[in-house]
């Protein structure tokens, strides 16, 4: 009679078919453990109610009591741990959030509990207030690098999160993907839009879902009690009716031994029962504060949003009317300054249009007075008040590029962006695969600006006359600092070429090298470059770009290694690049910085320099920019010292040998011996009026400018590019965004062929590129893109039948 009695309240229905994560773990938000869907099959009564609360307290039921209790502590480390009513998705712990531009990550408490992940400043926050909540059901999750991963919903709640390390982030990645899968199944019926207004109305279902099913199992808990109270009266009854017996003395007291535990049954669930009505008074009670709360914390963020974007937009018009204010200043006697000083004065040019960058010629200062936008007569583009059409212009600059390199070229527009609308998407996200338009660019490819590095080339050819192997060194390491010169001013990004996009640049009459470029791959961007000079000297590189952008500051890292090999005496030096970083993206001073260190290797002799970029620190005496180095045989005895700044020069001490005194005491004699300091390299001052050209050098001036004979692939002939340089902005990104469509149709007609190709069991070969033969280097052991010959063969006979119709 009992156990009929007993099946029909509890219901056929399996013990585990609760809510995911209800350990009792969850947030107040939720009302602890149970969730939606814990009612089970049958006369509507939860399955597993009694059955797991009789297995030990482990299931969704016991979950949703333990809720009230004390929150159980993470595991050693303090970073996070499992939930208290053993679910396997349910977990909280220490998370780093991103929070906002100002303060960057912040350690937050993250509770994960029935498809929920919530957060709060504090564990003890946790009783009274709820900073965000995000529903798994819906959300992705993606893993960014070691420590870092992503949880988003489609765009209303984004979360950037860093775990303490790799382990703790795969612990957590790992109950988020359970809890998802769990929260989907449960979840299949929802029809959740996306958006602030119906995600909160979710939120308030999800609540009045949880206490009613709560309500519920209080209910049946009830029955279940009184049930045990009735059989439990009756065992004892049938006890005492044993005890009144004659039986031996043995079994009376084993009787009322028995009859004692059924009465601590008995009041243990009286006592649950008590403490789960409790628990649901106390839910009920706070769950429109609960609300409230979380609503509030939603409705912050978005003013906070807005804010900010208001923010960007004052400091946008009111950069422009301090250049406004000071144009005539400008033009007046000793106001523009000289050198160096005029060079900084201009820093500002580029407003808010140009602070996006994806390479490392990143976006530097904003602040700064300048002409831009406002001196327009001299430069002939005011509109209707100009002379000179913007294509006459050009037309004029090309017929003076027949007779010599041509010195200028059309000031840069003055276009407004709103530069938070395009921004606030890409936190997080690889800015080579966002499309954006040319208002951030400068007319200049990545090919060009690889190129660029030729412009101290003269470097090379002294470090080809050394007979010493130390002394090219030094030379060498003055090389790869004058690369990053042009950083500095450069506010603009450069073009990310097409696939198959060419750039040469031939000097071998004037200077004596010549120079070609490929784009090898589009996802990853990378570029493959090859220069020569007769002067003795090969230099080539594969470069790809990847960057990231994180609100406060943008990081952009060149990955590839670069050889340069000197023909008459053999030595083949190989570096990498260092890291850029972009500060104050949206607000504030723009700045760039390089950080890192270069070792730069003869592989020949063994001979080694360390080259150390100092990061710019606020509460540094040092100098701005500072490149410090030492040059070492292979040893490890120093011979030189090299010391300088990477936008402006670089000097060399030769340490003198000390008998008894070692190497730390022979390189403090370094600034003893300014008879022994060279100059290596100086900065070459920029061409005038440079700061309305997007601060380019004498050479930047002159890479884009037409040339006949060369590839039907070459960066001159790109149009977006060139409208773009003539300032016809709005031509160009309607240009820019054709040339993105055909490329992303070739690609997927390569896709096409190569799924066929697999279907038919057929082989099929992937794209390669035109000039240049991907294999494993010599040297490095890298497997690497190297120049394979015939392009200016090809140039000569004019043959370019090879070449893919990419524009």
């Amino acid at each position: 009679m009992a156990a009929t009695e007993l099946r029909g309240v509890v219901g056929p229905g399996p013990a585990a078919i609760a809510a995911p994560g209800g350990g009792g773990a969850g947030p107040p938000v939720v009302g602890g453990g149970g969730g939606r869907g814990d009612a089970g099959p049958g006369s509507g009564v939860a399955s597993g109610t009694v059955a797991t609360a009789a297995a030990g307290g482990q299931g969704p039921g016991a979950g949703g009591v333990a809720t009230a209790g004390p929150t159980p502590a993470p595991p050693a480390g303090g970073s996070g741990g499992s939930g208290a009513g053993g679910s396997g998705s349910a977990r909280e712990g220490w998370l780093f959030k991103w929070t906002n531009y100002i303060k960057g990550y912040q350690r937050r408490w993250f509770v994960l509990s029935n498809g929920l992940l919530s957060y709060y400043r504090s564990k003890a926050e946790m009783r009274h207030t709820c900073r965000g909540t995000i529903n798994l059901a819906t959300a992705n999750i993606t893993v960014e690098d070691s420590c870092n991963f992503i949880i988003s919903n489609g765009g209303a709640q984004t979360y950037h999160l860093k775990a303490s390390s790799e382990v703790e982030r795969q612990r957590w990645v790992t109950a988020l993907e359970l809890a998802k899968a769990k929260a989907v199944k449960m979840l299949a019926e929802s029809d959740e839009s996306g958006d602030e207004e119906s995600v909160s109305q979710t939120d308030k279902t999800e609540l009045q879902n949880t206490l009613r099913t709560l309500s519920s199992k209080v209910e049946d808990l009830s029955t279940c009690n009184d049930l045990i109270a009735k059989h439990g009266t009756a065992l004892q009854r049938s006890l005492s009716e044993l005890e009144s017996l004659k039986l031996p003395a043995e079994s009376n007291e084993k009787i009322k031994q028995v009859n004692e535990r059924a009465t601590l049954f008995r009041i243990t669930s009286n006592a649950m029962i008590n403490a789960c009505r409790d628990f649901l008074m106390l839910a009920q009670t706070h769950s429109k504060k609960w609300q409230k709360s979380l609503q509030y914390e939603r409705d912050q963020r978005i003013r906070l949003e807005e804010t900010l974007e208001q923010l960007a937009k004052q400091h946008n018009h009111l950069e422009r009317a301090f250049r406004g204010a000071t144009v005539l200043p400008a033009n007046t006697p000793g106001s523009a300054g000289s050198g160096k000083d005029q060079c900084c004065s201009g820093k500002g040019d580029m407003s808010d249009e140009d602070d996006e960058n994806e390479f490392f010629d990143a976006p530097e200062i904003i602040t700064m007075p300048e002409n831009l936008g406002h001196k327009r007569t001299g430069s002939n583009i005011s509109g209707a008040s100009s002379d000179i059409s913007l294509d006459e212009q050009y037309k004029h600059q090309l017929e003076e590029t027949k007779k010599e390199k041509r010195t200028r070229i059309p000031y840069k527009p003055n276009y407004s962006l709103n530069l938070w609308s395009i921004m606030k998407n890409c936190i997080g996200k690889e800015l080579s695969k966002i499309p954006m338009p040319v208002n951030f660019n400068e007319p200049l490819s990545m090919l060009q600006r690889l190129t660029e590095d030729l412009e101290y080339h003269e470097l090379l050819d002294r470090a080809a006359k050394c007979e010493n192997s130390l002394e090219q060194l030094c030379y060498v390491a003055a090389f790869t600092v004058s690369s990053y010169s042009t950083t500095v001013f450069r506010t603009s990004k450069p073009f990310n070429p097409l696939l198959g996009e060419t750039f040469e640049l031939d000097r071998l009459e004037e200077n004596g090298y010549r120079s070609l470029c490929e784009q090898v791959s589009h996802h990853p961007p990378a570029a493959a470059h090859h220069a020569e000079s007769k002067n003795g000297w090969t230099l080539r590189q594969e470069i790809k770009i990847t960057s990231k952008f994180r609100g406060k500051y943008l990081s952009i890292m060149p990955l590839g290694t670069i050889h340069c090999i000197f023909h008459a005496t053999g030595h083949h030096y190989t570096w990498k690049k260092v890291t850029t970083t972009v500060h104050n993206i949206i607000v504030g001073k723009l700045w760039i910085d390089q950080s890192g260190e270069i070792d730069i290797i003869n592989h020949k002799t063994g001979d080694k320099c360390n080259l150390k970029f100092v990061p710019y620190s606020y509460f540094s005496r040092d100098v701005a920019r500072k490149v410090t180095g030492e040059v070492t045989d292979p040893s490890g005895k120093v011979h030189f010292a090299l010391v300088g700044t990477w936008d402006e020069k670089m000097d060399c001490f030769k340490i003198q040998p000390a008998v008894g005194e070692n190497g730390g005491d022979a390189r403090q004699r370094v600034h003893e011996a300014e008879e022994s300091r060279v100059m290596l390299w100086k900065r070459n001052p920029l061409p005038k009026n440079a700061e309305n050209m997007y601060y380019f050098s004498e050479l930047a001036l002159t890479l884009n400018a037409w040339e006949g004979g060369t590839a039907p692939t070459d960066s001159r002939l790109r149009p977006d590019q060139r409208l773009m340089e003539n300032g016809r902005w709005d031509e160009a990104n309607a240009e820019k965004q054709r040339l993105e469509e055909k490329q992303r149709l070739s690609r997927k007609k390569r896709e096409a062929e190569a799924m066929k190709a697999t279907e038919d069991g057929t082989p099929y070969d992937p794209y390669k590129a035109l000039w240049f033969e991907r294999k494993k280097d010599p040297v490095t052991k890298e497997l690497t893109h190297i120049y394979r010959g015939e392009y200016w063969e090809c140039k000569e006979k004019q043959d370019w039948n090879s070449c893919p119709d990419i524009f």
